[in-house]
C-alpha cells in the first residue's frame, strides 16, 4: 500500500457539552495540526498517487470554513460535541468526497483510503481511518 500525507493547520474555539469535560465545557481554543494521509494499492503511470499541490490546495480548501472560527456556530456541528475525534471525521468526510469527485483529479479518484490525524499537542493526538 502506497501512502502520501499532507499538513496543515487550524486554530479554532469551542466548547463541549457534559459534566465529564470539567473546564472544557467553557469556550476555549486549540491550535490542530492536521496531517492527510492518502492511500492507494498502486500509483499512476507517472508513478504518482496524487498530486501533492492537489493534494494541500483540497486540504486547504476543507480546513477554511473551521479556521479561526467558534465551531459551536457552525451549522455542520449543530448538537455535536466537537471532539478531536469529531473533528478529524468532519474533515475526512469532506475530503473523501473531494477524492471522489475528482478534485485530487484521476489519482485521487484512485485513492481507497484515508486518514486525518490531528494533533492538539505533541502528547496527545486523534484520527479518524476509513475506506474510500
Amino acid at each position: 500500500m502506497f501512502s502520501l500525507t499532507v499538513c496543515d493547520h487550524i486554530m479554532i474555539a469551542h466548547s463541549f457539552q457534559g459534566e465529564e469535560f470539567g473546564p472544557a465545557q467553557r469556550l476555549h481554543g486549540a491550535t490542530f495540526a492536521v496531517e492527510a494521509e492518502f492511500r492507494a494499492p498502486k500509483l499512476d503511470p507517472h508513478q504518482l498517487l496524487v498530486d501533492i499541490g492537489l493534494a494541500k490546495t483540497e486540504l486547504r480548501r476543507v480546513l477554511e470554513p473551521l479556521d479561526y472560527r467558534n465551531l459551536d456556530d457552525l451549522l455542520a456541528f449543530a448538537g455535536v460535541n466537537t471532539t478531536t475525534e469529531q473533528v478529524a471525521f468532519h474533515i475526512h468526510t469532506r475530503l473523501a468526497a473531494a477524492c471522489r469527485d475528482g478534485a485530487l483529479g484521476a489519482g485521487g479518484r484512485a485513492v481507497t483510503g484515508l486518514k486525518i490525524l490531528l494533533r492538539e499537542s505533541p502528547n496527545a493526538w486523534a484520527a479518524y481511518e476509513a475506506p474510500i
